[in-house]
């Protein structure tokens, strides 16, 4: 049995190269084999990768969040359009919509969204997608502008009723550690509408802790009790369940399945 970590952020979790090393370390022992490692800005992109580029199990994504919607960086464009052929990147993002802290305004959030899907259309590649208090906007620009690799909903914070939506596109729909919360019931009853070929699962570290392990940082390590809280839900044995979950997340990321 092994896990796919889809989505954290190591160089959050120690900015120091050696304690990231740890930290994969730790996650392989708890069989977390793959990790995709994401950052906010192309400036963490750039240190965090260098960092990792050899690391075994390690792949990136290169973007810009909305949180940089006032600073993406000088030549963005062509920095991330290069970044994208490097070994092991895998994926554009995160990138997407974020009305919650009100990055900049919303038309520069749009317009930097947009643009970033075009920039995956362009190379063929799926996209990380951060939505927060904007699911709306970020659902109607994609049923518009959708890159042919699709799509994953990070850290899925909608509900049932928004994945009913969402599904018939080629978008799949990523779980984190507060699944695990009692109190989100929205991402409970979203469990039971989404094709289980499309569900994927991340740490979000070092944010979305499990709550098993409330109150310390969150890492890929604790991946599994997210999985282990989703096959009670589902009444599915573990083992088949994690399965499953590797298959998805090798789809996605267009990654062989055989580590």
């Amino acid at each position: 049995m092994q896990f796919f970590d889809t989505h954290a952020h190591i160089g959050l979790i120690y900015d120091d190269p050696i304690e990231q090393l740890r930290v994969i370390q730790k996650a392989k022992q708890a069989r977390v084999n793959r990790i995709v490692s994401i950052c906010n800005n192309l400036h963490d992109f750039v240190q965090v990768y260098d960092h990792l580029k050899s690391v075994p199990g390690v792949y990136h994504a290169v973007g810009v969040a909305p949180s940089e919607v006032n600073t993406p960086g000088k030549n963005w464009i062509d920095t991330i359009e290069q970044s994208l052929s490097l070994p092991n990147v895998v994926a554009l993002g995160e990138t997407g919509l974020d009305y919650y802290r009100k990055f900049g305004d919303k038309r520069s959030q749009v317009e930097l969204f947009i643009t970033q899907l075009e920039i995956a259309e362009k190379h063929n590649m799926p996209v990380i997608i951060h939505n927060r208090d904007a699911g709306k906007d970020v659902l109607a620009i994609l049923q518009q502008r959708l890159p042919s690799a699709g799509a994953v909903l990070h850290c899925y914070s909608e509900n049932a009723s928004y994945a009913r939506k969402a599904r018939n596109l080629n978008i799949y729909f990523s779980f984190a550690g507060n699944l695990t919360y009692r109190n989100a019931r929205n991402l409970h009853e979203t469990v039971f509408e989404v094709p289980i070929d499309r569900i994927l699962v991340e740490t979000e570290s070092p944010f979305m802790v499990p709550a098993e392990y409330r109150g310390q940082r969150n890492m890929p390590a604790y991946l599994p009790s997210t999985v282990k809280f989703l096959a009670e839900m589902l009444e599915m044995d573990l083992e088949e369940l994690a399965e499953q979950l590797w298959k998805n997340s090798c789809a996605f990321f267009r990654l062989p399945e055989t580590v």
